[in-house]
């Protein structure tokens, strides 16, 4: 039954996507066609309506709508977003092309100088959009801060939406008739409300409702688990293996948070933790983090969760490193609900050293049906368990052999390769990919 809720739910958000994505073309269809008009500039002026459309969407995938992203998953928004904002530019950019493909003489828009303002607002937007892509692909290579990329990503963002808004009011050829209007009217005004929330409400709501550091711990594999509380009353509930954005040692306003795992049980109300790994600048400073310190929480966000299956009758999860962390929040949460369940731990590392919660997994065995299995690149001299990588057979050796779709459920969350070759070999296996659910963080 929750599984057919969100299937409806996601048609739901699709189709919606897909009308105000469209609406620009069906209002460009309908009434009046300003005369002499060739076929061609009409079809141009379809695929940048579209665009912008997109390009105004884009705010919604990334406002952290719970209700929208729910039956999709975090992973699988961002990744859409991503892919989007490519073909969205692409749209626009054939806009003018087509132009002075038919029209060779429009190439005089192209110089600052000269050209009509609607020409400059257009190019200017659009030059926006480049950069906002061009910056996000390569921003690790170029090496990019993360925290400077992120008000850069939102400031060309603003300027490309702005100025093609600019250009379409001012070209003004297809808002001929009141209710034409009143759609840029409409979508103008919603896209200055989505900003008016992600960038003032929201933030404000945060800066009201801060929590604060209780603890810090040091765990194996270069990790520190930050614990917070609230100043007044319980943590937030959320569903195990969920994340959150955090916010520390800045404003909520700074665009300087950062999503991470939550790694404790969802039955533990009076703190929460997320357990870190240091890989960069934010990370590192973390375990530096006084007791009392603010922390501004947004989430929890995610369907990275065993909660969302009630009806399997066990789990495999797997694991790569720090990627342990949205799996034991659930392993956690089990052992507090007594939960009897067959599940399974693959959980691959670089050394013995280096496996974080290695004590408390251990542990967890008296009080869950659990199997752990630990992967070891660099094994220390007389190990005798799995060596290397996760590989088909080992998967193959711990799934049931007689299962049926929705039985077992698959958690993995790890490094992208890993990720990637597990998911191979378990579409080899036969394992339905609606019961696979993978984790993977990239979402910028």
């Amino acid at each position: 039954m929750r599984r057919m809720r969100r299937i409806l739910l996601a048609g739901l958000w699709i189709s919606l996507y897909v009308l105000l994505t469209l609406s620009p073309i069906l209002v460009l269809l309908i009434g009046v066609r300003p005369a002499g008009r060739e076929l061609w500039r009409d079809f141009s002026v379809a695929l940048g309506y579209c665009g912008l459309a997109m390009w105004m969407l884009q705010f919604v995938l990334t406002a952290r709508f719970k209700t929208i992203k729910s039956p999709f998953g975090s992973d699988a928004i961002y990744y859409f977003h991503r892919q989007i904002s490519l073909a969205s530019f692409l749209l626009v950019l054939v806009h003018p092309l087509i132009l002075f493909v038919f029209s060779p003489a429009l190439l005089s828009l192209l110089n600052p100088v000269t050209a009509p303002w609607r020409a400059r607002m257009g190019m200017a937007g659009l030059a926006a959009s480049a950069a906002l892509i061009l910056t996000s692909v390569f921003r690790r290579a170029w090496k990019i801060e993360y925290t400077r990329w992120r008000v850069w990503h939102g400031i060309l963002a603003v300027l490309a939406v702005g100025l093609a808004f600019s250009h379409v009011y001012l070209a003004g050829y297809y808002l001929n008739t009141p209710w034409k209007r009143e759609l840029w009217i409409v979508y103008s005004a919603f896209w200055i409300g989505l900003l008016l929330w992600v960038r003032v409400l929201k933030p404000w709501s945060l800066l009201a409702n801060p929590h604060v550091v209780s603890r810090v711990a040091a765990e194996r594999g270069g990790a520190t688990s930050l614990f917070l509380k609230k100043p007044k009353g319980a943590v937030a509930r959320f569903l195990p293996g969920q994340f959150a954005w955090l916010t520390a040692g800045a404003s909520p306003f700074a665009d300087a948070e950062h999503p991470f795992s939550i790694s404790s049980s969802a039955e533990e109300r009076r703190e929460i933790c997320f357990t870190v790994k240091e890989l960069g600048d934010f990370t590192s400073r973390i375990r530096h983090l006084a007791p009392g310190s603010m922390v501004y929480v947004d989430g929890p966000f995610g369907a990275f969760s065993c909660d969302r299956h009630p009806h399997a009758e066990g789990f495999l999860f797997v694991a790569g490193g720090i990627g342990v962390t949205p799996i034991m929040s659930m392993l956690r949460t089990l052992a507090d609900r007594g939960d009897r369940r067959p599940l399974v731990l693959l959980y691959a590392n670089r050394t013995w050293e280096a496996v974080t919660f290695r004590e408390e997994i251990e542990g967890l065995g008296a009080r869950l049906n659990l199997r752990v299995v630990h992967v070891l690149e660099k094994p220390p001299d007389g190990w005798t368990g799995a060596r290397g990588f996760v590989t088909e057979d080992l998967i193959r050796s711990q799934l049931p052999a007689a299962r049926r779709p929705n039985e077992w459920e698959v958690f993995l969350c790890g490094p992208p390769p890993m990720m990637d070759a597990v998911e191979r070999s378990l579409g080899r296996l036969g394992v339905s990919p609606g019961d696979i659910h993978s984790e993977r963080f990239n979402l910028v």
